[in-house]
């Protein structure tokens, strides 16, 4: 059982625990800061990434590409039979949530020292909240309490098998029909691995393409893969209506409607945060446009509150909420504060092939005027993407502007191509450290891993500089010292 509290005082209070709540609770407690963890249930620790985000959407994903392989496979002359069986599907996508779950519950959170408050915490003071009527101080409090999905409000919705990411990971049987709302990176990833698996998808989306925040011309080709796969899209285009259980009013921008059929309904059209029950304005904290009004370094106007995760209003990635945890625990114990920054943030949409983005990109390095050259590969010529059969894919790099000897570095990017999150984790951290392309270029590959179309980039960048000049200035030290 979770550890009983014997004193309503505390160093840190942290309300939630997910990602965020848990990077800063648990190394406090382990350099000897008492620490009380307030979360709504044992449940719920793990926050939305192990319980209904991060882990059971990947998994989820790794069994619809087992599947998919297997399709694959005919044409070297296996042939596949059967129907996927959901519930064995999902069995498999519960036991590994429960591999993680050994170090994200309540029990093991009170053996690391953390003092565990189970119940839903509400701001009584400046420095205190209130859980079932006990009161809970400390010197400072660390918001982390995530954020919900958004529920679709339009008339007949109380009609449908409806779905989002708190319960999709948990239905019984697999829809034949499935309507997916929204083609943000939860849509996506749900409608591709829920087609694998066997449902005929349609996607609805208002916009006019897929994954807004990322490079369009690589979106594209994400598009076409999935639209090969038999996902079909309806863009500029809202549902109006339910009109019967299984039945929707789709309406086009250009006024044509239509209706659509489907036996469930999988919604992913952003996200919220639930501020009301926090009594916010009982410690001191402003709300504005619904977001809690913080400064660069996750302060709240209580100074001793902080925020963590979604509820900072910021990015809404897991991994974001794991660098805000380290801003506050650095600005915790140093006289030389960070501030949040989100130049060098990346994203990955685990969808096959994946789409990964980091740095800043061509319109952020527009708006402020910085110089660059924007570097752009495809992989048609790439020997690992002609074994494995990917020449679609393609990568996008910025770079700074240099001459024959100043210093070059990787400003930001973007990759479409199966594993893309995984090949661009040395761009990542080229453009962290600030590192020149030359780290890039004199790396020595492996051949043929993958990540060598990260070296062909910037080789292919370096022998444009071969002008005319340049050229007849090796001949002549040819002739020299050769």
């Amino acid at each position: 059982m979770h550890k009983k509290v014997n004193s309503t005082n505390s160093d840190v209070i942290v309300i939630g625990a997910g990602s965020g709540g848990l990077s800063v609770g648990l190394f406090l407690a382990k350099v000897g800061i008492s620490v009380i963890m307030i979360v709504k249930s044992d449940k719920e620790v793990g926050g939305e990434c192990l319980n209904d985000g991060c882990v059971p959407s990947k998994a989820l994903i790794h069994v619809a590409r087992q599947v998919n392989a297997a399709r694959e496979a005919e044409f070297f002359g296996i042939k596949l039979v059967g129907e996927v069986d959901i519930q064995k599907a999902m069995a498999y996508v519960y036991a590994q949530q429960e591999v993680i779950r050994k170090h994200e519950n309540a029990a093991w959170l009170s053996d690391q020292g953390i003092t565990v408050v189970l119940g839903e915490a509400s701001f009584s003071g400046k420095n205190e909240v209130t859980v079932d009527g006990k009161i809970f101080s400390a010197k400072k409090i660390i918001l982390a309490t995530g954020s919900k999905p958004r529920k679709l409000q339009i008339d007949g919705v109380e009609k449908v098998n409806y779905f989002d990411n708190e319960n999709i990971f948990h239905i019984k049987k697999l829809p034949k029909k499935l309507l997916v709302v929204g083609a943000g990176p939860i849509g996506i990833e749900i409608a591709q691995a829920m087609c694998r698996l066997g449902s005929k998808v349609t996607v609805v989306q208002k916009g006019h393409g897929i994954l807004a925040h990322d490079d369009q011309s690589l979106t594209s080709i994400l598009l076409k893969k999935l639209q090969e796969e038999g996902i079909v899209f309806h863009f500029n285009a809202s549902l109006e209506k339910f009109t019967s259980p299984t039945e929707a009013l789709v309406k086009k921008d250009n006024g044509e409607d239509f209706a659509l059929s489907f036996d469930g309904v999988f919604v992913g059209v952003g996200r919220i945060l639930v501020l009301e029950p926090l009594k916010l304005a009982l410690a001191g904290i402003e709300v504005k446009d619904h977001k809690i009004v913080i400064d660069d370094q996750l302060r709240t106007t209580n100074k001793n509150v902080l925020v963590c995760g979604d509820i900072a209003g910021d990015l809404q990635f897991s991994h974001a909420a794991e660098f805000h945890g380290r801003i506050i625990l650095n600005n915790l114990f140093s006289p030389i504060t960070k501030k949040l920054n989100n130049d060098h943030m990346s994203w990955v949409t685990f969808t096959d092939p994946e789409i990964a983005t980091f740095g800043l990109s061509e319109k952020q390095l527009q708006d402020r005027g910085i110089s660059f050259e924007k570097l752009d590969q495809d992989f048609s010529d790439d020997h690992r993407a002609v074994t494995d059969t990917y020449r679609y894919a393609r990568t996008i790099l910025y770079i700074t502007k240099g001459g024959l000897f100043k210093k070059e570095k990787i400003l930001g990017g973007s990759m479409v191509a199966p594993n893309a999150g995984e090949l661009i984790q040395e761009l990542i951290l080229a453009n962290t450290l600030g590192l020149s392309i030359n780290s890039i270029f004199n790396k020595i590959y492996p051949y043929p891993v993958a990540t060598r179309i990260n070296q062909q980039v910037i080789v292919r960048h370096k022998q444009k500089k071969l002008t005319s000049g340049l050229k007849k200035l090796l001949n002549a030290a040819f002739k020299i010292f050769g």
